[in-house]
């Protein structure tokens, strides 16, 4: 779709910079300024004008993008709608609420579709901490604060005039009150607001509304938010565009409401009584641009939609500010006029697996698109480190903090009970948030049934999303396995690690296929949602997959670059069954490989980082487990990463065909 930019500025120039990785062109260029307007026109084969109403009659072209100074949004947008064109404007939409209102009205009446940035609450991390809120992590949410510390505009920009007139509030305070408005709908009230003029003496230009302005604000929806607006306070302090939350359960921290991309530490969640851990996005990036939004614009207009919701919330936050001026100068609280802005509730993407119980019929399908969606990463909850015992339940807690929901359980380690009181506290994420696996023991081969439902109930749940075998080998059986961790680590070994009357390991005659039945009858009573192996060679695999009446959907086997387990994912991927890594980066000597460091080093990153990068980018999930905060962090934020085939090759290159522990 062609497109027309009123305003050749800075800002202008940002978004001409993106129109090749967007559908959108740019026809003509408009700026009182003839030199700047040809300027940008020569540059990206367009038409320049000095005149609006002279280009909209002399281009037919469907959408504006409204790039103008702040005090000039509202005229011009008017103008281009009475023309019967789209537009995207820029923030603020106006910088009064009943001319918002008009604009709106306006686009309502002549069919039209109406955009305004920012496009924030669209953008890779605002929408991750939405999950995270959404997922029940922090309970409900209260209080918050708001920084817009839009910083000295004489100093820092070319142009300082515009923002100087419209002040703090127009310009900055835009960011976090958007994505507030996009979570928790309108703000009803002002409750109280505080307008400050302090300016160093030696600018010559002053600010023509108060440079820094506190505010307390109710949501009709959500919490009450403390909102500061300076442009005194400079924006390469501490706080710019932070955003903090605070729920009953936990607190999130949001370092750029405005980001267009999602860094490693951008989201911050702390658990309650914890402290801030970072919490990266690990899904693939989605960075955003400048175009992002005109372009978000003219699909829904080639789809023969009229949106108007960017612009409803543009309205909404002109009313805001409105409000807060108005309480700052009285004194006194003020209510805000309502502008139709509506809310997208925080949600979280669900975790669950396609199939459920009772799908039989369907469940031998063997197709790449029957495999069930999983976290691209997820966390071992393994208490044997380096051969001891260990507590991993901070880990697992700071594990959810950090944004992990996938928990690889089983009844082997012993902490089941102790998962389950972290999964039952105040502040855990929902149970459809968490894809939760555990596994039966060796011993229980014969008691399956038993073993799934000591899990379950030391879990606290109803129901694993996946419930696998351990080990394809079945030993003596030695009783119930419940709350092994509470147990002399050598009572623990002799009930997991039984022996005959020779000290040779106690087996029994359980056979995969006979154990796997008992696995078909949990899954057939709902007690799990998907079944699983782990540890299995693929001639044990196909052994299964031969009789089963419910198919795999989960293998779970030592995998890293030593020991890529190439014909086993193959295989699995070609049958729909996922894969999962444990031990991803364990192996002796690995992560000291030159090759990994090398990679790592051209991302910034460690060798840990390119290990699991590598994994997840074959379609494979690694559970590392980790008692340190920092590496818990990194291996998410790993699973961003995007290695060139290059590298993928390098690392596959390291596998040895004769690798053991």
């Amino acid at each position: 779709m062609d497109c027309v930019f009123v305003g050749a500025g800075a800002v202008a120039k940002k978004y001409a910079q993106q129109f090749d990785e967007h559908t959108l062109t740019l026809a003509a260029v408009c700026d009182l300024d003839a030199d700047r307007a040809g300027a940008l026109a020569t540059a990206n084969d367009a038409t320049a004008y000095t005149d609006v109403d002279a280009m909209l009659a002399a281009e037919s072209v469907p959408l504006v993008v409204n790039l103008t100074s702040h005090g000039a949004h509202a005229d011009v947008t008017a103008r281009c709608l009475q023309a019967d064109r789209h537009v995207f404007s820029e923030k603020p939409l106006a910088l009064d609420a009943d001319r918002a209102r008009e604009l709106l009205a306006t686009a309502a009446r002549r069919g039209l579709a109406l955009g305004c940035a920012p496009i924030n609450p669209y953008c890779d991390a605002q929408r991750h901490a939405a999950g995270l809120i959404g997922d029940g992590r922090l309970g409900p949410i209260q209080l918050g604060y708001a920084h817009a510390h839009v910083g000295r505009v004489t100093e820092w920009h070319d142009d300082p005039d515009p923002f100087l007139q419209v002040g703090p509030l127009y310009d900055g305070a835009v960011y976090p009150l958007s994505l507030l408005l996009s979570w928790f709908g309108p703000v009803e009230r002002v409750r109280v607001a505080d307008a400050v003029d302090i300016w160093p003496e030696r600018e010559a230009k002053k600010p023509a509304r108060a440079p820094h302005i506190e505010t307390t604000l109710a949501f009709a929806d959500g919490p009450v938010v403390r909102l500061t607006a300076s442009f005194y306070a400079p924006h390469r302090s501490r706080e710019f565009n932070s955003l903090e939350l605070h729920g009953d359960d936990g607190s999130l921290y949001l370092a750029d409401s405005g980001a267009l991309a999602a860094e490693r530490d951008t989201v911050q969640v702390g658990g309650s009584g914890r402290p801030y851990v970072a919490a990266p996005h690990p899904s693939p990036p989605q960075a955003r641009n400048y175009l992002s939004g005109p372009e978000r614009l003219a699909e829904a207009i080639r789809r023969g939609n009229r949106p108007d919701a960017g612009a409803r919330r543009g309205g909404h936050v002109v009313a805001i500010c409105n409000a807060i001026e108005a309480a700052a100068e009285t004194g006194e609280s003020v209510a805000v006029a309502d502008c139709g802005v509506t809310k997208t509730a925080p949600t979280a993407p669900p975790i669950r697996p396609h199939s459920s119980p009772g799908n039989e019929g369907t469940a031998r399908a063997s197709a790449r698109n029957a495999a069930i969606r999983l976290p691209p990463i997820g966390f071992g909850c393994s208490r044997y480190r380096d051969g001891e015992y260990v507590d991993r339940i901070s880990s697992v807690a700071t594990a959810l903090d950090a944004g992990y929901r996938l928990l690889d359980s089983a009844e082997l380690y012993g902490n089941e009970s102790r998962i389950g009181d972290l999964l039952g506290s105040p502040g855990a994420p929902g149970r459809e948030g968490i894809f939760l696996v555990s596994k039966v023991w060796n011993t229980n081969h014969g008691h399956v049934t038993e073993a799934c439902e000591g899990s379950l109930a030391e879990l606290g749940v109803d129901t694993l999303d996946c419930y696998m075998l351990h080990w394809p080998d079945s030993w003596a059986y030695q009783g119930p396995l419940r709350e092994l961790a509470a147990r002399p680590p050598a009572e623990q070994e002799s009930l997991t690690f039984p022996t005959d009357e020779d000290g040779e390991r106690a087996t029994e005659p359980v056979s995969l296929p006979t154990a796997w039945r008992q696995l078909e009858e949990l899954h057939d009573r709902g007690l799990t949602r998907t079944l699983g192996l782990c540890n299995v060679s693929l001639p044990e695999l196909t052994t299964v997959a031969a009789t089963a009446r419910v198919m795999p959907a989960v293998v779970q086997v030592e995998s890293h670059p030593y020991l890529p387990q190439m014909a086993l994912v193959e295989a699995c991927h070609d049958r729909g069954i996922r894969v999962m890594a444990h031990s991803p980066l364990s192996a002796p000597g690995l992560l000291e490989e030159p090759v990994l460091q090398e990679i790592g080093e051209n991302h910034g990153v460690g060798p840990a980082a390119v290990v699991v990068a590598w994994q997840v980018q074959r379609g494979v999930v690694p559970i590392p487990a980790s008692n340190d905060t920092e590496h818990i962090v990194d291996n998410l934020a790993a699973a961003r990463l995007r290695l060139s085939p290059a590298e993928r090759a390098q690392v596959a290159g390291l596998a040895g065909p004769d690798f053991e522990r």
